[in-house]
């Protein structure tokens, strides 16, 4: 049982996955520290400017829609939405930007076609032809 573990575990997927998750960890941890200390920021300096509220949480906080008592709370699934996006654009300005820094993959030779095989049989036929 123990060896049929460590073979599960050393095989390259999981290694990968494990790789993949640690990484992805670090990674949103960065998104999320250019987001919440970069862009939001700015997005909320630009929306304080134009509505002329003192914040941003005052201008989507007044979003707030009663309906027979019951709050429905448009501001914040605005401000969510709006992270969002900013959230995935950034991320794929990374993406981006980290697939531009990638070397290119050395060109695979094309696998050898049937009409390649016919033509080195004909060639071979041809060479034999002349020998008799």
């Amino acid at each position: 049982m123990f060896k049929e573990f460590k073979d599960f575990m050393m095989r390259g997927n999981v290694l990968d996955l494990a790789v993949g998750v640690v990484i992805g960890s670090a990674f949103t941890a960065i998104v999320t520290k250019v987001v919440e200390g970069l862009i939001t920021p700015i997005v909320s300096l630009i929306i304080v400017m134009v509505t002329g509220k003192s914040s941003a949480d005052d201008a989507f906080g007044s979003m707030v829609f009663k309906v027979q008592g019951v709050d429905f709370n448009v501001g914040s699934v605005i401000s969510a939405i709006i992270t969002f996006v900013i959230t995935a654009f950034v991320l794929f300005l990374i993406v981006k930007a980290a697939n531009k820094m990638k070397k290119p993959e050395e060109e695979k030779e094309a696998d050898p076609t049937a009409e390649d095989y016919l033509a080195e049989i004909r060639d071979l036929l041809a060479e034999q032809n002349k020998k008799d």
